[in-house]
Protein backbone atom coordinates (compact mmCIF):
# COMPACT_ATOMS: atom_id res chain seq x y z
CA UNK A 1 0.00 0.00 0.00
CA UNK A 2 1.39 3.22 -1.10
CA UNK A 3 0.70 6.60 0.63
CA UNK A 4 1.31 10.01 -0.34
CA UNK A 5 0.68 13.54 1.67
CA UNK A 6 -0.56 16.21 -0.84
CA UNK A 7 1.95 19.16 -1.14
CA UNK A 8 0.52 22.05 1.40
CA UNK A 9 0.62 25.48 1.34
CA UNK A 10 1.00 25.89 5.08
CA UNK A 11 4.66 25.86 6.32
CA UNK A 12 4.63 25.94 10.01
CA UNK A 13 8.18 27.10 10.22
CA UNK A 14 7.16 30.41 8.26
CA UNK A 15 5.79 33.18 10.66
CA UNK A 16 5.93 35.96 8.31
CA UNK A 17 9.48 36.49 8.97
CA UNK A 18 11.11 37.80 6.25
CA UNK A 19 13.71 40.51 5.45
CA UNK A 20 12.57 44.09 5.90
CA UNK A 21 13.69 44.67 2.00
CA UNK A 22 11.16 42.81 0.59
CA UNK A 23 8.44 44.77 2.29
CA UNK A 24 6.40 41.94 4.41
CA UNK A 25 9.54 40.90 6.84
CA UNK A 26 9.64 42.04 10.52
CA UNK A 27 12.42 43.93 11.31
CA UNK A 28 14.02 42.06 14.44
CA UNK A 29 14.73 38.81 12.43
CA UNK A 30 18.24 38.36 12.64
CA UNK A 31 18.94 35.52 10.37
CA UNK A 32 16.09 34.85 7.63
CA UNK A 33 16.19 32.29 5.78
CA UNK A 34 17.70 32.54 2.06
CA UNK A 35 14.65 32.07 0.14
CA UNK A 36 13.45 35.14 2.47
CA UNK A 37 16.68 37.00 2.69
CA UNK A 38 16.68 37.15 -1.27
CA UNK A 39 12.76 37.06 -1.79
CA UNK A 40 13.09 40.13 -4.69
CA UNK A 41 15.49 38.52 -6.32
CA UNK A 42 14.14 34.87 -6.63
CA UNK A 43 11.14 36.63 -7.94
CA UNK A 44 12.86 38.76 -10.27
CA UNK A 45 14.33 35.68 -11.72
CA UNK A 46 11.11 33.33 -11.53
CA UNK A 47 9.55 36.06 -13.94
CA UNK A 48 11.72 36.19 -16.48
CA UNK A 49 12.96 32.87 -16.78
CA UNK A 50 11.62 31.06 -19.42
CA UNK A 51 13.46 28.05 -19.86
CA UNK A 52 12.27 24.61 -19.15
CA UNK A 53 11.73 23.58 -15.24
CA UNK A 54 12.21 20.06 -13.74
CA UNK A 55 8.83 19.03 -12.23
CA UNK A 56 7.98 21.48 -9.19
CA UNK A 57 11.04 23.90 -9.63
CA UNK A 58 10.48 27.58 -8.77
CA UNK A 59 13.39 28.04 -11.81
CA UNK A 60 15.01 27.08 -14.66
CA UNK A 61 18.74 25.31 -13.50
CA UNK A 62 20.03 28.08 -15.58
CA UNK A 63 18.41 30.49 -13.24
CA UNK A 64 19.07 28.44 -9.94
CA UNK A 65 22.85 28.73 -11.35
CA UNK A 66 22.66 32.27 -12.14
CA UNK A 67 21.02 32.96 -8.49
CA UNK A 68 23.95 31.09 -7.23
CA UNK A 69 26.82 33.31 -8.68
CA UNK A 70 25.15 36.23 -10.00
CA UNK A 71 24.54 38.21 -12.94
CA UNK A 72 22.20 41.07 -14.73
CA UNK A 73 19.14 40.47 -16.01
CA UNK A 74 17.75 41.70 -19.11
CA UNK A 75 15.33 44.14 -17.08
CA UNK A 76 18.40 45.34 -15.41
CA UNK A 77 17.58 43.25 -11.81
CA UNK A 78 21.21 42.99 -10.75
CA UNK A 79 21.29 39.51 -8.73
CA UNK A 80 24.33 38.90 -6.33
CA UNK A 81 26.50 36.32 -5.87
CA UNK A 82 25.82 33.58 -3.25
CA UNK A 83 29.03 31.76 -4.07
CA UNK A 84 32.37 33.04 -5.35
CA UNK A 85 34.11 29.93 -6.68
CA UNK A 86 34.32 27.99 -10.16
CA UNK A 87 31.16 28.31 -12.08
CA UNK A 88 31.49 24.52 -13.15
CA UNK A 89 30.96 23.17 -9.28
CA UNK A 90 27.75 25.00 -8.93
CA UNK A 91 26.65 24.21 -12.37
CA UNK A 92 27.15 20.50 -11.63
CA UNK A 93 25.73 20.57 -8.34
CA UNK A 94 22.63 22.03 -9.89
CA UNK A 95 22.35 19.56 -12.68
CA UNK A 96 22.68 16.55 -10.17
CA UNK A 97 19.64 18.30 -8.37
CA UNK A 98 17.54 17.68 -11.94
CA UNK A 99 18.35 14.21 -11.88
CA UNK A 100 17.04 11.46 -9.30
CA UNK A 101 20.55 11.48 -7.96
CA UNK A 102 21.30 12.88 -4.56
CA UNK A 103 23.92 15.50 -4.03
CA UNK A 104 26.74 15.27 -1.53
CA UNK A 105 28.68 18.41 -0.72
CA UNK A 106 31.99 17.53 0.34
CA UNK A 107 34.67 20.03 1.74
CA UNK A 108 36.99 21.19 4.59
CA UNK A 109 35.15 23.20 6.79
CA UNK A 110 34.36 26.89 6.09
CA UNK A 111 34.37 25.76 2.07
CA UNK A 112 30.70 27.27 2.15
CA UNK A 113 28.88 24.12 2.50
CA UNK A 114 25.84 24.87 4.25
CA UNK A 115 25.62 28.45 2.84
CA UNK A 116 25.51 26.20 -0.99
CA UNK A 117 23.10 24.05 -0.07
CA UNK A 118 20.69 26.19 1.77
CA UNK A 119 20.54 28.78 -1.19
CA UNK A 120 20.05 25.86 -3.57
CA UNK A 121 16.92 24.96 -1.60
CA UNK A 122 15.40 28.19 -1.35
CA UNK A 123 16.32 28.46 -5.35
CA UNK A 124 15.03 24.86 -6.05
CA UNK A 125 11.77 24.44 -3.78
CA UNK A 126 11.31 28.01 -2.59
CA UNK A 127 11.83 26.56 0.95
CA UNK A 128 15.28 25.75 2.37
CA UNK A 129 14.05 24.69 5.99
CA UNK A 130 13.48 21.11 5.25
CA UNK A 131 16.44 20.37 7.21
CA UNK A 132 18.20 17.47 9.67
CA UNK A 133 21.54 18.68 11.10
CA UNK A 134 23.72 16.18 11.84
CA UNK A 135 25.27 15.53 15.36
CA UNK A 136 26.42 12.29 17.00
CA UNK A 137 23.49 11.92 18.83
CA UNK A 138 20.95 12.35 15.68
CA UNK A 139 18.56 9.52 15.50
CA UNK A 140 17.01 7.76 13.22
CA UNK A 141 14.07 9.06 13.31
CA UNK A 142 15.26 12.43 12.52
CA UNK A 143 15.49 10.83 9.02
CA UNK A 144 12.41 8.83 8.91
CA UNK A 145 9.56 8.99 11.33
CA UNK A 146 8.86 9.13 14.73
CA UNK A 147 5.63 9.37 16.53
CA UNK A 148 3.55 11.26 18.86
CA UNK A 149 4.15 8.88 22.00
CA UNK A 150 0.28 10.50 23.55
CA UNK A 151 -1.87 9.23 20.27
CA UNK A 152 0.50 6.49 20.21
CA UNK A 153 -0.42 4.68 23.48
CA UNK A 154 -4.33 6.19 23.02
CA UNK A 155 -5.61 4.87 19.50
CA UNK A 156 -2.51 2.62 18.58
CA UNK A 157 0.06 3.22 15.53
CA UNK A 158 -1.80 5.32 12.88
CA UNK A 159 -1.15 8.22 10.34
CA UNK A 160 -2.20 10.42 13.01
CA UNK A 161 0.16 9.74 15.24
CA UNK A 162 2.94 9.55 13.39
CA UNK A 163 5.44 13.02 12.99
CA UNK A 164 7.29 13.21 9.79
CA UNK A 165 10.95 14.22 9.47
CA UNK A 166 12.03 16.95 7.26
CA UNK A 167 12.48 14.15 4.54
CA UNK A 168 9.17 12.09 4.77
CA UNK A 169 7.80 15.90 4.13
CA UNK A 170 9.93 16.22 0.98
CA UNK A 171 9.30 13.28 -0.37
CA UNK A 172 5.30 13.97 0.16
CA UNK A 173 5.50 17.17 -1.10
CA UNK A 174 8.01 17.00 -4.00
CA UNK A 175 10.76 19.42 -2.42
CA UNK A 176 14.58 19.35 -1.48
CA UNK A 177 15.45 18.09 1.83
CA UNK A 178 18.80 18.71 3.31
CA UNK A 179 21.10 16.75 5.61
CA UNK A 180 23.98 18.77 7.10
CA UNK A 181 26.99 17.48 8.93
CA UNK A 182 25.87 13.86 7.29
CA UNK A 183 29.64 12.31 8.60
CA UNK A 184 28.50 13.30 12.31
CA UNK A 185 25.55 10.95 12.23
CA UNK A 186 26.55 7.68 13.39
CA UNK A 187 26.83 5.10 10.71
CA UNK A 188 23.97 3.27 11.77
CA UNK A 189 21.70 6.14 11.23
CA UNK A 190 23.12 7.24 8.01
CA UNK A 191 22.66 4.07 6.41
CA UNK A 192 18.60 4.62 6.72
CA UNK A 193 18.92 7.13 3.77
CA UNK A 194 20.01 3.81 1.57
CA UNK A 195 15.92 2.79 0.65
CA UNK A 196 15.29 6.52 0.60
CA UNK A 197 17.12 7.47 -2.28
CA UNK A 198 17.59 3.93 -4.12
CA UNK A 199 14.03 3.22 -3.97
CA UNK A 200 12.98 6.57 -3.34
CA UNK A 201 10.40 4.88 -0.62
CA UNK A 202 10.35 5.36 2.42
CA UNK A 203 8.76 1.92 4.76
CA UNK A 204 6.02 2.56 7.53
CA UNK A 205 6.07 -1.40 9.07
CA UNK A 206 3.77 -0.21 11.98
CA UNK A 207 1.15 0.63 9.63
CA UNK A 208 2.17 -1.70 6.34
CA UNK A 209 2.34 1.03 4.45
CA UNK A 210 4.81 3.65 2.40
CA UNK A 211 5.98 6.92 1.45
CA UNK A 212 6.61 7.31 -2.09
CA UNK A 213 8.44 10.39 -3.15
CA UNK A 214 7.20 12.79 -5.80
CA UNK A 215 8.57 14.25 -8.91
CA UNK A 216 10.64 17.32 -7.46
CA UNK A 217 12.16 15.57 -4.38
CA UNK A 218 15.81 14.97 -3.74
CA UNK A 219 18.33 15.69 -1.16
CA UNK A 220 21.04 17.71 -0.19
CA UNK A 221 24.02 16.28 2.19
CA UNK A 222 27.08 18.19 3.48
CA UNK A 223 29.93 16.54 4.84
CA UNK A 224 33.92 16.77 5.72
CA UNK A 225 36.39 14.59 7.01
CA UNK A 226 38.56 17.07 8.59
CA UNK A 227 36.84 17.49 11.83
CA UNK A 228 36.90 15.25 14.88
CA UNK A 229 33.98 12.81 15.44
CA UNK A 230 33.84 11.77 11.89
CA UNK A 231 31.75 8.51 10.50
CA UNK A 232 33.08 7.46 7.08
CA UNK A 233 29.98 7.06 4.94
CA UNK A 234 29.57 3.48 3.47
CA UNK A 235 30.38 2.64 0.38
CA UNK A 236 26.51 1.44 -0.43
CA UNK A 237 25.60 5.33 1.11
CA UNK A 238 28.15 6.80 -1.10
CA UNK A 239 27.13 5.35 -4.43
CA UNK A 240 24.11 6.93 -3.97
CA UNK A 241 25.20 10.44 -4.16
CA UNK A 242 26.54 12.30 -6.82
CA UNK A 243 29.97 13.89 -5.07
CA UNK A 244 30.84 17.63 -5.69
CA UNK A 245 33.85 18.86 -3.81
CA UNK A 246 33.68 22.68 -2.51
CA UNK A 247 37.61 24.40 -3.07
CA UNK A 248 39.02 26.82 -0.79
CA UNK A 249 39.22 30.16 -2.62
CA UNK A 250 41.55 29.72 -5.24
CA UNK A 251 43.45 33.32 -5.18
CA UNK A 252 44.18 35.89 -2.09
CA UNK A 253 41.83 38.31 -3.84
CA UNK A 254 38.71 35.83 -4.13
CA UNK A 255 38.62 35.10 -0.10
CA UNK A 256 38.92 38.78 0.28
CA UNK A 257 35.96 39.08 -1.90
CA UNK A 258 34.74 36.29 0.06
CA UNK A 259 34.99 37.54 3.06
CA UNK A 260 33.99 41.36 2.57
CA UNK A 261 30.82 40.53 1.06
CA UNK A 262 29.35 38.05 4.05
CA UNK A 263 30.76 40.41 6.70
CA UNK A 264 28.80 43.16 4.61
CA UNK A 265 25.98 41.28 4.86
CA UNK A 266 26.34 40.20 8.15
CA UNK A 267 27.55 43.78 9.17
CA UNK A 268 23.95 44.86 8.04
CA UNK A 269 22.03 43.30 10.31
CA UNK A 270 23.73 44.62 13.16
CA UNK A 271 24.54 47.60 12.41
CA UNK A 272 27.98 47.71 12.09
CA UNK A 273 30.10 50.26 10.31
CA UNK A 274 30.72 49.64 6.24
CA UNK A 275 32.97 47.35 5.80
CA UNK A 276 35.17 49.57 3.23
CA UNK A 277 36.63 51.19 6.13
CA UNK A 278 38.48 48.20 6.91
CA UNK A 279 39.65 46.43 3.32
CA UNK A 280 43.11 46.39 4.61
CA UNK A 281 42.46 44.92 7.72
CA UNK A 282 40.53 42.35 5.99
CA UNK A 283 43.49 41.33 3.56
CA UNK A 284 45.69 41.15 6.38
CA UNK A 285 42.97 38.39 8.31
CA UNK A 286 42.83 36.61 4.94
CA UNK A 287 47.09 36.70 4.44
CA UNK A 288 47.92 34.99 7.89
CA UNK A 289 45.22 32.41 7.19
CA UNK A 290 45.89 31.39 4.19
CA UNK A 291 49.90 31.43 5.14
CA UNK A 292 49.66 29.21 8.15
CA UNK A 293 47.21 27.24 6.43
CA UNK A 294 48.98 26.15 3.24
CA UNK A 295 52.25 26.29 5.42
CA UNK A 296 54.58 28.84 3.26
CA UNK A 297 54.61 32.52 3.21
CA UNK A 298 52.83 34.11 0.27
CA UNK A 299 55.98 34.98 -1.71
CA UNK A 300 57.43 31.36 -1.51
CA UNK A 301 60.43 32.35 0.24
CA UNK A 302 59.88 31.35 4.02
CA UNK A 303 57.97 27.46 5.41
CA UNK A 304 55.87 27.73 8.27
CA UNK A 305 54.51 25.70 10.46
CA UNK A 306 50.77 25.08 10.70
CA UNK A 307 48.65 25.32 13.83
CA UNK A 308 45.81 22.46 14.06
CA UNK A 309 42.95 24.58 13.32
CA UNK A 310 41.82 25.17 9.84
CA UNK A 311 41.43 28.65 9.57
CA UNK A 312 39.23 27.95 7.18
CA UNK A 313 37.44 31.41 5.26
CA UNK A 314 34.30 31.07 7.37
CA UNK A 315 36.58 31.67 10.48
CA UNK A 316 37.80 34.64 9.01
CA UNK A 317 34.23 36.22 8.45
CA UNK A 318 33.93 35.33 12.05
CA UNK A 319 37.02 37.36 13.16
CA UNK A 320 36.32 40.27 10.86
CA UNK A 321 32.78 40.79 12.33
CA UNK A 322 34.20 40.52 15.54
CA UNK A 323 36.54 43.11 14.63
CA UNK A 324 34.24 45.40 13.20
CA UNK A 325 31.58 44.94 16.90
CA UNK A 326 34.65 46.22 18.61
CA UNK A 327 35.29 49.06 16.35
CA UNK A 328 31.77 50.17 16.46
CA UNK A 329 31.41 49.52 20.36
CA UNK A 330 34.58 50.45 21.55
CA UNK A 331 36.21 52.84 18.94
CA UNK A 332 35.94 55.27 16.21
CA UNK A 333 34.06 52.49 13.98
CA UNK A 334 37.03 52.02 11.82
CA UNK A 335 38.74 48.78 12.06
CA UNK A 336 42.23 48.50 12.79
CA UNK A 337 44.59 45.70 13.83
CA UNK A 338 43.63 46.13 17.39
CA UNK A 339 40.25 45.21 16.65
CA UNK A 340 41.25 41.84 14.47
CA UNK A 341 44.44 40.55 16.69
CA UNK A 342 42.73 38.68 19.71
CA UNK A 343 40.18 37.30 16.84
CA UNK A 344 42.83 36.28 14.71
CA UNK A 345 44.64 34.64 17.85
CA UNK A 346 41.74 32.65 19.08
CA UNK A 347 41.67 31.03 15.80
CA UNK A 348 44.98 30.31 15.30
CA UNK A 349 46.02 28.96 19.04
CA UNK A 350 43.31 26.30 19.29
CA UNK A 351 45.62 23.92 21.10
CA UNK A 352 47.15 26.03 24.40
CA UNK A 353 50.56 24.13 23.80
CA UNK A 354 51.68 23.53 20.12
CA UNK A 355 49.89 25.63 18.32
CA UNK A 356 51.08 29.06 20.77
CA UNK A 357 54.36 27.95 19.62
CA UNK A 358 53.37 27.64 15.83
CA UNK A 359 52.08 31.53 16.26
CA UNK A 360 55.17 32.98 18.34
CA UNK A 361 57.62 31.62 15.63
CA UNK A 362 55.18 33.14 12.83
CA UNK A 363 54.78 36.62 14.05
CA UNK A 364 58.46 36.85 15.04
CA UNK A 365 59.79 35.10 11.62
CA UNK A 366 57.17 36.90 9.09
CA UNK A 367 55.04 39.75 10.92
CA UNK A 368 57.76 41.42 12.60
CA UNK A 369 59.67 41.63 9.33
CA UNK A 370 56.92 42.45 7.16
CA UNK A 371 56.83 46.12 5.96
CA UNK A 372 53.34 48.00 6.70
CA UNK A 373 52.26 45.66 9.66
CA UNK A 374 53.94 46.93 12.60
CA UNK A 375 50.69 47.96 14.32
CA UNK A 376 49.17 44.26 13.75
CA UNK A 377 52.79 42.94 15.45
CA UNK A 378 52.33 45.10 18.13
CA UNK A 379 48.44 44.44 18.85
CA UNK A 380 49.23 40.62 18.53
CA UNK A 381 52.35 41.10 20.93
CA UNK A 382 49.23 43.34 23.37
CA UNK A 383 46.25 40.45 22.83
CA UNK A 384 48.31 37.94 24.55
CA UNK A 385 50.96 36.30 23.37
Amino acid sequence: MSVSAEPTSVDPRRNGSVPADTGTARTDTLRPHAEHAFADELAALAAQDDRPRPARWRLSPWAVATYLLGGRLPDGTVITPKYVGPRRVVEVAVTTLATDRALLLLGVPGTAKTWVSEHLAAAVSGDSTLLVQGTAGTPEEAIRYGWNYARLLAHGPSRDALVPSPVMRAMAEGRTARVEELTRIPADVQDSLITILSEKTLPIPELGQEVQAVRGFNLIATANDRDRGVNELSSALRRRFNTVVLPLPETPEAEVDIVTRRVEQIGRSLDLPAVPDGVDEIRRVVTVFRELRDGVTADGRTKLKSPSGTLSTAEAISVVTGGLALAAHFGDGVLRAGDIAAGVLGAVVRDPAADRVVWQEYLETVVRERDGWSDFYRACREAGV
